[in-house]
């Protein structure tokens, strides 16, 4: 079975380009030179530089001792939080202003949830002197205070979106709206593997520099370079999509998804799509996503704002679908307790959205000698108010 997008950009039943006739110009452009520019000499030589110089790649593959002697088995961390802005957001926000240079862009857009996207765009556009607007939803903005702050530092302009649960779904549907009316000079730097085609295929492509890593860090590790579990936390699933993509096609290596549980499965405030949600179309995509019987999005909730996103990518619904990978509902508590677990057993301190990988390590019941790794992809010091809030 293939795991990867086809030509028309679809996993399995999953992917493709669901737009209206406006968008068209727009994606199709995309669509035609994202693999052309991507794949040149050129722009390799460049994002590679860039990577390495500008990012501080390749980032540690941390064997965690402590961690490893609590769950009885070898447990390495994937250390994205170091990456220059504190997330593997950077990978992709790099690639993609690299190609908007090339298609003769002037502005960029951006949504963005937790803010670390959002701080990774208005980065790269002060890298390259370009003109930055970043759609947030006041929801988000309130409890993000520190990366709205940063994205301002940077020269962004933060735009609240005022609609719906104002949160990154809604934050989503501004930008798009924004760039439907501005198709000739800007370009939408979609921060998750979702949204049409050409997206989750691009966005993967720029994150799967993790993988790549991983795979010559655990050969010197380790004396092979697989894992048996690889372990993500999953909204939109741009983190994992990175971590799975060098070993989408390797059985020897179980994928392993933390979506966000909220308040519990039942509890009408969850963000747990493969558990809730059934098969349609959102943000340009058809994909598995949280909605009523008659096909309305239902509202998210996930205590990570990163999570808090109504559906999954489309290669992360086919992974699901075809039992490729493993699925699993992490509350907001078990992810809290995760992650101050780790703050006290190896001084690291994970963005919540890590904190719900990390709290599928008791669900796993590895064993003594197999190898875990789990992709760290951001750093905490955003949800400290959180963390604070829950009485840590």
């Amino acid at each position: 079975m293939n795991y990867q997008a086809d030509t028309r950009g679809y996993y399995g039943q999953f992917g493709g380009a669901y737009i209206p006739e406006m968008l068209y110009p727009n994606v199709e452009e995309l669509r035609q030179s994202y693999l052309t520019i991507i794949e040149t000499p050129d722009f390799q030589q460049e994002f590679d530089q860039l990577l390495r110089d500008y990012v501080g790649r390749p980032t540690p593959l941390y064997f965690a001792q402590r961690l490893s002697e609590m769950y009885q088995t070898r447990i390495y961390l994937k250390r994205e939080d170091l990456n220059h802005t504190g997330a593997h957001k950077i990978n992709n926000t790099l690639g993609q202003i690299l190609l908007a240079k090339r298609l003769g862009k002037q502005k960029i857009i951006a949504e963005t949830g937790a803010g670390q996207h959002g701080v990774a765009t208005a980065t790269v556009c002060a890298l390259m002197g370009m003109e930055c607007l970043v759609y947030m939803g006041e929801v988000d903005i309130e409890r993000q205070k520190p990366n709205v702050a940063r994205m301002k530092m940077l020269g962004a302009e933060v735009i609240p979106a005022t609609s719906g649960s104002r949160t990154l779904k809604d934050a989503t549907n501004e930008a798009m709206r924004h760039w439907i009316n501005h198709p000739t000079d800007t370009h939408y730097i979609i921060g998750s593997v979702v949204g049409p085609h050409p997206y989750p295929d691009m966005v993967a492509r720029f994150q799967s520099v993790i993988s790549a890593e991983t795979k010559i860090q655990l050969q010197n590790q380790e004396g092979r370079e697989y894992p048996d579990y690889m372990l993500a936390c999953v909204g939109g699933g741009s983190n994992a999509a990175g971590a799975f993509y060098h070993y989408l096609h390797d059985e020897r290596v179980r994928l392993v998804a933390a979506e966000a549980a909220g308040l519990g499965i039942s509890s009408g405030k969850s963000a747990a799509t493969t558990v809730l949600g059934k098969p349609g179309v959102l943000h340009g995509s058809k994909t598995i996503l949280m909605q009523t019987p008659d096909g309305q999005v239902v509202e998210p909730h996930s205590i990570s704002a990163g999570l808090d996103y109504p559906g999954i990518g489309p290669m992360h619904a086919h992974l699901f679908d075809s039992k490729r990978g493993d699925f699993y509902a992490i509350t907001d508590d078990e992810a809290m307790r995760a992650g101050l677990l780790l703050s006290r057993t190896e001084g690291i301190i994970p963005a919540i959205e890590t904190a719900h990988a990390l709290a599928v390590l008791p669900k796993l019941k590895a064993a003594p000698e197999q190898v875990v790794v789990i992709n760290l992809s951001g750093r905490g010091d955003k949800d400290l108010d959180t963390y604070i809030k829950y009485n840590y």
